[in-house]
């Protein structure tokens, strides 16, 4: 059991290992987000199982706080309106597949942030707002894992896991996200200070 634990741990750091690689696309992701937020944007989340928690989880640190004092920011979880949910995927046959693109068409305006996450990067329901979001002019921003599938190649930023075992792909989104959050935790405060903060992208 003990070994089980030591390789679980393991796995996890190997798998946060790759952000590394992507320290560029992590920045850019924030400066983007960022940016967006100051022209009157918005942010859109979304993911399905874990991924829909950790969607809620990045709405939930922006419109309040993450590790500093700032005003809030704009973000919603495209997981949390249950009835519209339940009753959209009840209604319609292809439902479940259409329940973010739906809310995509009804709630995004041209410059929004979408922000989907798929371990595998076919989440069907996540790739169809990423279609949408396209046709509408969002930026697509994903965190995926193993080859980073569809929504890789719909994406205007990928940052990609890949390994393939699905939990330590969420442990490696979790940090991913958190240190977007921090970056633009640190640039509203700046903001709300009056004080200059240079965003390049």
């Amino acid at each position: 059991m003990k070994e089980q634990i030591l390789s679980a741990i393991e796995e996890s750091i190997e798998a946060k290992e790759y952000l590394k690689e992507q320290e560029d696309s992590l920045l850019g992701a924030a400066e983007i987000i960022f940016k967006r937020f100051q022209e009157g944007r918005k942010l859109l989340t979304c993911g399905n199982g874990g991924s829909a928690a950790d969607a809620q989880h990045i709405a939930a640190e922006f419109t309040g706080r993450f590790k500093k004092e700032r005003k809030g920011l704009p973000a919603i979880a495209l997981t949390t309106d249950t009835s519209f949910l339940t009753a959209w995927a009840n209604d319609y046959e292809e439902g479940f597949e259409t329940i973010f693109e739906r809310q995509v068409q009804s709630l995004a305006k041209r410059n929004d942030v979408l922000w989907g996450i798929s371990t595998s990067g076919n989440s069907e329901n996540v790739v169809r707002a990423f279609r949408k979001g396209r046709e509408m002019g969002t930026y697509n921003l994903s965190l995926t894992g193993r080859d980073g599938g569809k929504l890789k190649e719909l994406s205007d930023l990928n940052i990609n896991i890949p390994v393939a075992a699905t939990a330590r792909i969420q442990e490696a989104h979790e940090l991913a996200y958190h240190i977007i959050c921090g970056l633009v935790d640190d640039y509203a405060a700046h903001a709300d200070r009056g004080e200059k903060w240079s965003v390049n992208k």
